[in-house]
């Protein structure tokens, strides 16, 4: 396997097409015919600001994106938003409820993972308001510590008028994504939101951004999402933020509001047209280059039927080698994320789970080990794994329970 590149079934920073990487390899040294890399360029040349231009309306168009949102491009990264979110929704609500207390302020979180419980956490270590907890899917587990799958609807509780409610729709480390089928009792709760007025929803789409359809996009005050998974290299953090979220922090930090930094400020970012400071520009390219594939090959449809056709091919290998006691399924059906699917594996030998990280990475196949966090086994199966991938994989899978019986595409 020396001489060929690996299939990353990494959870990130993840797989990139190789014709988008062969393409930005002439970038690099070239971009658009000007003499100069993409990562030399200046980020205000015509050729740049076309590109990020393009860049947004692949989103926006893909998306279904409504013009009362913008399309804004930042740095930090999903954990960056965790306060960057906190400190644009407080200032909001302190523009809308300037009488309010700290105490009086509520900010909802849905706690259903790793990185919604990080959120949470630091949304307490900023201040400014409560934090209360909608639900804590924890609670709900079959051992009531785990993360493990998506709770009852009647289990959520939702405050009357936060500054924010916060969920995560994929949850990278536990396998726990919500349905985008509004009619599955694992989709998220719209219907049990606060009435009247925008919602203040805040979700973040790290690991699933452009892998399928947003339910209630124009519903949501803020999407955020890490480029590192369907979209392009780490760097690049994506915003779709509704236009009355994009307010003056510093008027209200005159109200008494945390100051906003100048750089996490929506309205700085979006009236700078994203380029209040210098932006990942490498980024930026890249992921054009990742939606201009997407936007031939049948945008955000395709990626949808071909991710659900991957997810059921994984998760049915998995069951059949669980009814025979080989793996377990770490998450309850019909709570599995089609992005990352986990599980441990429990026989054939002892150390079991290395021997099969072992002989998945001899067939060329990395990415495999669980976060250090949860253990076990992690397969992403982000946009640029592909369908004959995805059935190597399932081949060794099966072939894990009956070791002759393994074969590979060619």
């Amino acid at each position: 396997m020396v001489n060929q590149r690996a299939v990353n079934f990494g959870a990130g920073p993840s797989a990139l097409p190789e014709s988008v990487l062969e393409e930005a390899c002439k970038g690099l040294l070239n971009f658009q015919g000007t003499g100069i890399g993409i990562a030399e360029i200046s980020h205000r040349s015509k050729e740049f600001t076309s590109l990020l231009a393009d860049l947004e309306n692949n989103i926006r168009t893909q998306l279904d994106v409504p013009l009362t949102h913008k399309i804004i491009f930042t740095q930090g990264g999903g954990t960056g938003q965790f306060s960057a979110v906190v400190l644009n929704m407080l200032a909001r609500h302190r523009l809308l409820h300037p009488n309010l207390s700290d105490e009086q302020r509520v900010m909802d979180y849905v706690l259903t993972g790793s990185w919604s419980k990080k959120a949470a956490a630091e949304a307490k270590r900023l201040g400014g308001a409560s934090v209360h907890t909608v639900v804590d899917a924890r609670t709900k587990s079959i051992d009531s510590k785990s993360f493990d799958g998506i709770p009852a609807h009647a289990d959520f509780d939702f405050s009357v008028d936060p500054a924010l409610i916060y969920y995560c729709e994929n949850e990278t480390v536990d396998g726990v994504q919500f349905s985008n089928d509004e009619t599955s009792p694992a989709s998220f709760p719209f219907h049990l939101l606060p009435t009247g007025g925008l919602w203040p929803l805040v979700a973040d789409y790290s690991s699933s951004f452009m892998s399928r359809k947003i339910p209630r996009i124009a519903d949501h005050a803020v999407i955020f999402a890490g480029a590192q998974k369907n979209v392009g290299p780490a760097g690049l953090t994506i915003l779709i933020v509704r236009q009355d979220c994009i307010v003056d922090v510093d008027a209200a930090a005159q109200l008494g509001a945390t100051p906003v930094p100048i750089t996490m400020s929506y309205k700085t970012i979006a009236d700078a047209g994203s380029l209040y400071n210098t932006p990942s520009t490498l980024s930026i390219y890249i992921a054009h280059l990742v939606l201009e594939r997407s936007k031939k090959l049948g945008g955000i449809e395709y990626f949808e039927s071909v991710n659900k056709r991957k997810a059921q091919r994984v998760y049915a290998a998995l069951r059949e080698g669980a009814d025979r006691g080989f793996y377990h399924l770490k998450v309850k059906e019909g709570s599995g994320s089609w992005m990352n699917i986990v599980f441990n594996v429990l026989k054939n030998g002892d150390d079991a789970e290395s021997k099969f990280l072992i002989g998945a990475e001899a067939l060329g196949m990395k990415g495999l080990k669980g976060h250090r966090s949860v253990g076990g086994i992690r397969i992403s199966l982000y946009n640029a794994i592909t369908e004959e991938q995805t059935d190597n994989l399932v081949a060794y899978i099966k072939g894990w329970t009956t070791p002759e019986s393994i074969t590979l595409s060619s």
